[in-house]
């Protein structure tokens, strides 16, 4: 062993159930929808446009989606609430509308404790409850495992050269595991199947890459069909029936009306959603039609506890979409949805409205009045001209009587001190009383395009370009945190560390600060030599119960840092306790015992990260150094080369991989990594490791 390898970093199928159904109208489906004894599936594929699927007469190939509608009642009017992940998902999961729930977005907010799911209502009929997630923003420390006997949320944390991308997993990984719990239930199950694919960034895997070349968004959805498959084909065959719900969290903005991703505005594009309802299996065969009911997801509850014959709860605002139910004319129908992540995180102002009948309303400081049946791509906006239905809209919003957001979850008075006294200022983006139009999102579409071009900029290789996109988000709208947090990720991953802390120390000076941006600059200043610094900023936010898993990771990399390993120790366990299937909080502990020494104790906790997560790159890089120090030079390669493999800017693993091939005579093998570190590995962060390879490629 050359004595040089590096410990892993402490850190933060198609089934033919018929002809897809057309021409078919109304609502009524041929199959006997109410049966006590079958089982429930809950499928949500996130940002998934309904006009996506081929059943919708979408580009994307469906055809397990589109068989399923043709057993079932495929509804083309159906609604989200929201249009993020968390807030549509408890809306989903709960009957209630996010002023009801509590989840009002990604950072800061959680579901009411207490609040009843569906899960637990199925729960108490005696159905066995499981889970799978395929993506972080649904992680069981935000409140959605309630009810569940299982909850499923392993997925890989994001690795390669940026971190804007989510934690998630492949659908097909997601399928695999609910069909293993679903094999192992004795009695009636409920499972909630959720798949992550379509969310930016669309990187279908082959050979949809090749197929959708220049849509891969729809390259997503078209693979998730395909992992879909399975599930369904198991469905179909079981001797007990199976209702199957199928939607969508929210779709996708594509470039409708100027919105790249999703979550700003509240157009058809991201609002309405794909919903499918059927029967299979046991027996069952029916005849598919297509339903032009509005539905809604709080209608989503009492329609699956309507189809196993329980009660629905009192209090809920939806209503069963069985066949055998009574629903009322499309024009006294409403539904509530909302907008808050830009007045939240950007001071931008709200956006909420409500869709009555064919009529949308959305409630800005420029309103806006939408005829969906004559303009279902919103293009006429109508609020100047027909002021009387205007009016009458206004009043159908009123009546939901729908609270603005509360702060968010707020440090105690202590803990806010303590930060002033630092220097920082915590919080989020003030309140307004009134919001004028220069604050109304659509004219500040500009600035979300330009977040996302830098994310687009940095992600293919033009570092220079995404950097001056940041730093004229932040000129242009000093107030908005997103614009610091991206430019200081942005720096800290160009090995720019001074400046990453300097940028997010200017958002707090500025006032423009966002939940877990403390976390954030924690992080920097232990990574970047400053531990007491960051010890001094974490302490405060981690004395609180719960404690966020990643504060406690990043105070546990500060104390190991100090050389405190005790309290690092301490630390990261915290974490792993908060939640046990935490990857990041197993591969602190295998580094740290690495670091005192325990080899078969760093071991042990390395395995169990990569059980809980297969693609942690960290894992595979400690237990690599650990092969190569106990002479197993061969397994230690391996575990490099699949480092590599799984994260291709894990410097680390790639130093290792290259010094290491050298030491033991395979110079034609390692060259391609010593080419590959010396030409992509930061220089700011690996100068001197740089140096030593190049002077190796020069012998």
């Amino acid at each position: 062993m050359s004595g040089s390898a590096r410990g892993a970093a402490l850190a933060a199928a198609a089934i033919a159930l018929g002809a897809v159904a057309s021409g078919c109208h109304g609502h009524r489906a041929s199959f006997s929808d109410r049966q006590p004894n079958q089982n429930v599936l809950l499928i949500t594929i996130d940002t998934l446009r309904a006009d996506a699927l081929s059943s919708y007469g979408g580009p994307a190939r469906t055809p397990n989606l589109d068989a399923l509608a043709a057993r079932g009642v495929r509804f083309d009017f159906a609604h989200a609430h929201a249009v993020l992940t968390r807030p549509s998902h408890a809306s989903i999961l709960t009957g209630q509308y996010p002023y009801e729930h509590g989840a009002r977005d990604h950072s800061g907010y959680r579901i009411k404790p207490g609040t009843p799911t569906l899960a637990s209502w199925l729960k108490q009929q005696g159905f066995g409850t499981g889970a799978f997630v395929g993506g972080v923003p649904l992680e069981r420390s935000f409140g959605l495992d309630g009810g569940f006997d299982v909850y499923d949320d392993h997925f890989a944390r994001p690795g390669g050269s940026t971190d804007f991308s989510l934690a998630e997993r492949p659908a097909a990984d997601v399928v695999s595991a609910a069909l293993a719990w679903i094999g192992g239930q004795k009695g009636r199950w409920f499972a909630w199947v959720h798949v992550f694919d379509p969310h930016a960034p669309y990187t279908p895997p082959p050979p949809f890459d090749t197929e959708y070349a220049d849509h891969p968004y729809y390259g997503e959805v078209a693979y998730v069909d395909k992992a879909l498959g399975p599930l369904f084909d198991r469905s179909a065959h079981a001797s007990r029936p199976t209702f199957i719900a199928v939607t969508a969290d929210h779709g996708e903005g594509l470039g409708d009306h100027g919105e790249l991703t999703h979550g700003l505005f509240a157009y058809e594009s991201t609002l309405r959603v794909p919903l499918i309802l059927a029967q299979v299996g046991g027996g069952t065969d029916g005849t598919g039609s297509v339903s032009h009911f509005p539905a809604r997801h709080v209608d989503l509850v009492p329609t699956l506890l309507d189809a196993v014959g329980a009660a629905e709860p009192p209090g809920l605002q939806g209503r069963s979409l069985l066949a055998s139910s009574t629903l009322p004319p499309d024009r006294d129908v409403s539904s509530y949805f909302e907008a808050m992540s830009a007045m939240l995180n950007r001071g931008w102002a709200p956006l909420s409205g409500v869709v009555a009948g064919r009529d949308k309303y959305i409630d800005l400081p420029i309103p806006e009045l939408y005829d969906l049946a004559a303009d279902p791509g919103e293009r006429t906006n109508l609020a100047d001209r027909r002021t009387d239905r205007l009016r009458v809209l206004e009043a159908r919003l009123r009546d939901f009587h729908a609270a603005p957001p509360g702060e968010r979850f707020s440090e105690a008075p202590d803990v806010a001190a303590r930060l002033q006294s630092l220097g920082y200022t915590s919080g989020s983006a003030p309140r307004r009383a009134k919001y004028t139009e220069n604050e109304d999102p659509k004219n500040l579409v500009e600035l979300d395009q330009w977040i996302q071009q830098g994310i687009d900029a940095w992600q293919h290789g033009h570092r220079d370009e995404a950097l001056r996109i940041y730093e004229r988000t932040i000129e242009r709208r000093p107030s908005m945190p997103l614009g610091y947090r991206n430019l200081a990720l942005l720096q800290w991953q160009n090995g720019q560390a001074a400046a990453a802390i300097q940028t997010l120390e200017r958002g707090f000076h500025a006032g423009a600060v966002e939940p877990g941006m403390a976390t954030h600059l924690g992080s920097y200043l232990a990574e970047a030599g400053r531990p007491a610094d960051a010890i001094a900023l974490l302490e405060p936010i981690t004395s609180q119960a719960p404690a966020d898993p990643d504060a406690l990771n990043a105070l546990g990399t500060a104390y190991a840092r100090a050389g405190r390993m005790d309290r690092a120790d301490a630390a990261f366990h915290r974490a792993l306790g908060a939640n046990p299937a935490n990857a990041q909080s197993l591969e602190n502990i295998g580094t740290l015992e690495m670091a005192r020494g325990d080899l078969p104790g760093a071991q042990r906790a390395l395995e169990q990260a990569l059980a809980v997560d297969p693609r942690s790159a960290r894992a595979h890089n400690g237990l690599g150094v650990i092969a190569m120090r106990t002479g197993k030079r061969d397994e230690a390669f391996a575990n490099w080369k699949r480092a590599v493999e799984i994260a291709p800017n894990d410097f680390d693993s790639l130093y290792n991989l290259a010094i290491e091939l050298d030491a033991a005579g395979r110079h034609d093998e390692a060259r391609p990594y010593l080419e590959r570190f010396s030409r992509e590995a930061p220089p700011a962060q690996y100068g001197a490791d740089i140096a030593k390879v190049k002077r190796m490629l020069g012998r």
